[in-house]
This record gives structure tokens, sequence and C-alpha cells, in this order.
């Protein structure tokens, strides 16, 4: 996996910019640095890459912006994962609503991040097969990545659309917890408030500004998407 695979770096501390450039240039990575979110920016929107490495706290625009505007802007699908020194519930969620696929807190152990970067590759590949889902008024194309539901386009970043594809895969069933992260984050499974972060962001985007709700949390069960019986 890692011959050919591009990375984008958008980090300015230095220290930990060489760290990271020294750990995946000695195993085959293609890489970019940016220094400040601006940069950072008009890379992404300028080049392709297979996942980008993203700091919250950056000069000239910050990581959150920069998420949200790649995401809502550009429409770009790249995975993101969010270094940051911050760890609270409410940081997780922020940074995952922005956009971003996964998040880990510095200071973080180096193969760690490998593993999460290659869990990412392999979910991004697993959405290939094109068929369109639908439940009620919801549909996703899985060739064009597109969904809407009713004539509104929704934006997902690609571990969204990963929860989406399996739900709607599987409604009106019950999928479980522990079915959802084994088949997002295969063995490397993020911590607790990751999977709970997206749901909340995915029921914000395809559930919020419609009258009926299709997500929902079965109690001790998992979750499924829907209408109300």
């Amino acid at each position: 996996m890692n011959q050919n695979t591009r990375v984008l770096i958008i980090e300015d501390h230095k220290d930990i910019a060489e760290m990271l450039y020294d750990f995946f240039e000695r195993r085959d990575y293609e890489l970019d640095y940016a220094s400040d979110g601006r940069m950072g920016f008009n890379l992404a929107g300028q080049n392709d890459y297979d996942i980008i490495l993203l700091d919250l706290m950056l000069p000239e625009m910050d990581g959150l912006d920069v998420c949200r505007r790649l995401r809502e802007e550009c429409r770009n699908n790249t995975p993101i994962l969010m270094l940051t020194a911050r760890d609270t519930l409410q940081d997780k969620v922020t940074g995952l609503e922005s956009g971003a696929d996964d998040y880990l807190v510095k200071p973080f152990e180096i193969l760690e991040l490998e593993a999460r970067i290659k869990a990412l590759m392999r979910r991004k590949g697993q959405i290939a097969q094109q068929e369109v889902l639908e439940v009620a008024d919801l549909k996703l194309d899985t060739g064009t990545l597109d969904v809407t539901r009713g004539d509104m386009p929704i934006y997902l970043s690609p571990i969204g659309l990963k929860i989406l594809t399996i739900l709607m895969k599987e409604s009106p069933k019950v999928v479980s917890r522990n079915q959802l992260e084994h088949e997002i984050w295969g063995d490397i499974l993020p911590d607790s408030d990751t999977l709970r972060s997206h749901m909340y962001n995915l029921r914000k985007q395809i559930d919020k500004p419609f009258d009926q709700a299709l997500l929902q949390t079965i109690q001790s069960r998992g979750y499924r998407i829907g209408e109300s019986p």
C-alpha cells in the first residue's frame, strides 16, 4: 500500500513535520508539505492525494476551516486525519463535523498513525460497486457517491459515506455498534467517542433539515436507517 501513496502533511510544528516526513519517506510514501493552512488548502485543491494529515491549530487558516472548505467548496473527498492536542469530546465532534474522517491526539505513536492511515485507505477503496440505494426519499449512488434527500444534495465525508452505505444496505435491519466499527476501521479501532461523533454529524446532515427522521438509535442494539414503524 505504501508505494505511490500520496500524503499531504499540513503541520506548522517543524519537529513534528520532520518526524512525519522522515518516517513516511523511508516507507516510500510520496509526500507534500505545507506549514500553514492557506498553503495546505491550495495544495489540496490543486493536487490529488490519497490522504491528508491536518493539524488543527495552524497559521493563516486553521485546520477546521481548511477541512470545511475542502469538503464544502471543493467537494474534495480525500480522507482527512486530524492531528491535534485538543482531546475533549466537543473538540472531536467539532473536528469530525467539519469533515474529518479520523482524529489522533498529540502526542501520538507514529505506528498507530500509519495504521490509521492504512485503515482509512482500505475504507476508501471499499465503496466501489455502483448501485443506487434508496430508503424513503434518501438516495445514495455508490458509483458517483452522490447523496440526496428529496431534491437536496447532501455532502458527506468518506467515513460518513461508508456508515450510510452500510446502514442503507442493511435497512431496515439494525446494525450493531461493533459491526459498524469493524467494517469501517477493521482491527484498528478509534476511541469510543469517534463513531458516536460521526453518527451525530450524519444525523444532522440527513435528518435535521427534514420533518421525518430516518437515522434511528436502537437502545442497546445499534443503529438503523428507515421510516419509523
